[in-house]
């Protein structure tokens, strides 16, 4: 054996109105990264993969220096990155605990500085009061956490938000009731899942949970808004309540990544900076002629953590 991968079905929606199954090829693993002599062998699972799936996308693949991502330019696929959005909940662990931002001895002592003498927490502190003064003014909205997307009635609202806001999007991963129960069971105690509703009406619905360990981060806790979906005009609520619910779970950073530039800009607007994104979308050739022209399509569609590398169990 000298390879392999994986690959998932799952129906999407489409700028045509349709829903479609499509492929999502992801953790190809190719003895070609340590031995030459097998450097086709990636190019081969890519191929196969292809003639299971036609309509096939990648998702995540650690930035564009990676070899996937650099053979999918090559080979034509259309591409982009997924914007990726941060909350500093505690300043000073971030400060402290940053380990991509403490490259050097002096950006240490920079950041120390910084922690120890308060400035990082009361700059922090002033930027998030100028979003809460720049935020929407909304309605309230009842958040609360739910143990199953199951449950009778929750299940209904969500069927329900599903058929009226999928509109919004020109491409998402199909979330239905049925698809969420599928990917969020109850047995995922990891994650937590919040429906959002005014006047007993679901308006959207977030899943949280944290960030498995990764050595950039240090010894922070780092949480992650996973997946979400809104009615129109409802994103800001729904971010709001997720964010409030991980604030509440001890998270020292939230981390998040939004294709769709109304999600982006809740984000923002919730107290949120952008960053730079390694996750990036790419589409085999006969995906992006469904998806055509990609640059007026892109904006607008819908893909979170949870459709990419991290898949729901393990992001």
């Amino acid at each position: 054996m000298r390879g392999g991968y994986a690959l998932k079905t799952q129906d999407f929606f489409f700028p045509d109105g349709q829903i479609r199954s499509i492929g999502y090829y992801h953790h190809p693993l190719s003895e070609g990264i340590v031995n030459k002599a097998h450097a086709m062998v990636g190019m081969l699972l890519l191929r196969d993969a292809m003639q299971r799936a036609p309509l096939l996308y990648c998702l995540g693949m650690g930035g564009y220096e990676h070899p996937l991502p650099q053979m999918l330019v090559r080979l034509g696929w259309a591409h982009c990155p997924v914007p990726f959005f941060f909350r500093v909940v505690n300043p000073e662990r971030f400060l402290r605990n940053m380990e991509t931002l403490r490259s050097s001895p002096w950006r240490k002592f920079l950041l120390d500085l910084a922690a120890y003498s308060g400035a990082g927490w009361g700059a922090s502190k002033l930027f998030q009061a100028y979003r809460s003064l720049q935020a929407p003014r909304t309605q309230a909205a009842e958040c609360s956490e739910v143990q199953s997307l199951e449950v009778t009635g929750v299940a209904d609202s969500l069927q329900s938000l599903w058929d009226q806001a999928r509109q919004t999007c020109s491409f998402t991963a199909v979330r239905d009731a049925e698809t969420l129960r599928l990917l969020y069971p109850p047995a995922q105690t990891q994650l937590t899942r919040i429906i959002m509703k005014r006047n007993g009406a679901a308006i959207g619905w977030a899943v949280v949970g944290e960030r498995r360990k990764d050595s950039k981060y240090g010894n922070l806790r780092v949480g992650s808004v996973v997946d979400c979906f809104a009615l129109p005009g409802e994103w800001f609520s729904v971010v709001q309540g997720a964010t409030q619910i991980l604030e509440r779970q001890g998270f020292d950073l939230i981390l998040s990544n939004q294709s769709h530039h109304c999600w982006g800009e809740a984000f923002k607007a919730a107290g949120y900076l952008p960053g730079r994104s390694n996750f990036i979308f790419a589409a085999s050739k006969k995906l992006a002629a469904l998806l055509a022209p990609f640059d007026a399509v892109r904006p607008r569609m819908h893909l979170t953590r949870a459709d990419g590398d991290g898949l729901p169990a393990n992001f």
